[in-house]
């Protein structure tokens, strides 16, 4: 017999089990929960998407009224394949910007060659710090420093660290 969506389910457990579930409101299935739920902004229909083990959506947009302009349309198997990917896609560029927001890159030239300067943000509650590193030509790391979270990487302050010998940079700000 199949289970009958509700409005608001707790969704921690059912998340964790791999049963597929293709109901009308409710589908379940590649590691996806679509959930049509009413839009509380207006009379209309949303739908969810949740993927397994998350406790928030990764997309929520508006879901199309059914003939009866009452009722919302029911998912089907090619709209529910539409919406994984839709919500894989928000969840790739929500890493791109994170990536973006914590990695930074630059080449400075030396009179030895060309060195990768990289700074990567660990963005921890207790301790916040960044990483800055230094890498030759072909890729072997030359130098790796802790500096504050909030060290801020310029050309400039990445060529000083370098011609300095790699000793600890003068924070910036």
């Amino acid at each position: 017999m199949p289970r009958m969506p509700t409005e608001a389910p707790d969704d921690t457990d059912a998340a964790d089990t791999l049963d597929a579930v293709h109901e009308p409101r409710l589908w379940r299935d590649q590691g996806w929960t679509a959930r049509v739920v009413k839009n509380n902004d207006d009379e209309g229909w949303a739908v969810e998407m949740v993927k397994q083990g998350e406790a928030e959506p990764a997309l929520v947009g508006p879901w199309t009224m059914g003939r009866d302009k009452k009722n919302p349309k029911p998912l089907d198997g090619a709209a529910f394949n539409t919406l994984v990917k839709t919500a894989r896609e928000v969840l790739r560029r929500h890493e791109q910007q994170r990536h973006a927001l914590l990695h930074r890159q630059l080449t400075v030239n030396t009179a030895q060659g060309r060195v990768e300067v990289m700074l990567d943000i660990v963005p921890d509650d207790d301790d916040p710090h960044a990483l800055l590193a230094a890498l030759d030509a072909a890729g072997d790391t030359l130098a790796r420093v802790r500096v504050a979270a909030g060290y801020r990487l310029t050309l400039a302050s990445a060529t000083a660290w370098v011609e300095g010998g790699y000793g600890r940079p003068i924070p910036s700000g």
